[in-house]
């Protein structure tokens, strides 16, 4: 046999299983839908504990802030109620002064968060609630007079009121 008739009777054969069948399509479509059932999902969820997350490091970075301000303005936490106001243009952040100094506190994307001075009813202590808007709706609280870390506020305990 020469190698010219093997290489025609090959290229005969091959024309019979050109493409792919309806079913196999079929088949490929609906492992790739599964596919993406289970990975849309867990997706989701991973972005919402990042937020979570971003909310928490936002409560971390602001009670650093508070309290170098604290050892800088003659051992004075800033007064009143803080809320998120934007001085730094389309970034969410907080500002906290005195007639000499400023600190400006930068926050996360989404993320709100209220600072609250104890005031006459418990002097020297502060709370601070942040929640992310891109996260589970979970509020996170430091509150000085407790100390420790930054927890899960309990239900029922909002940005806005901090209590």
């Amino acid at each position: 046999m020469k190698l010219h008739d093997v290489i025609t009777r090959l290229r005969a054969g091959k024309k019979n299983d050109e493409g792919f069948t309806l079913i196999e399509l079929l088949v490929v479509v609906v492992i790739i839908g599964v596919l993406v059932a289970i990975a849309v999902p867990v997706y989701l969820n991973y972005r919402q504990g990042a937020a979570d997350k971003s909310a928490q490091s936002d409560v971390r970075g602001a009670i650093s802030a508070i309290e170098q301000f604290y050892t800088e303005n003659g051992n004075k936490y800033p007064t009143g109620t803080l809320t998120e106001n934007n001085v730094d243009g389309d970034k969410p952040s907080l500002k906290m002064s005195t007639a000499t100094d400023a600190k400006v506190i930068t926050l996360s994307d989404k993320t709100r968060l209220t600072y609250v001075n104890g005031g006459t009813a418990s002097p020297g202590t502060y709370k601070i609630c942040a929640t992310n808007s891109g996260g589970s709706g979970k509020v996170y609280l430091y509150d000085s007079q407790a100390g420790g870390s930054v927890k899960e506020a309990p239900t029922g305990v909002t940005v806005v009121a901090c209590a």
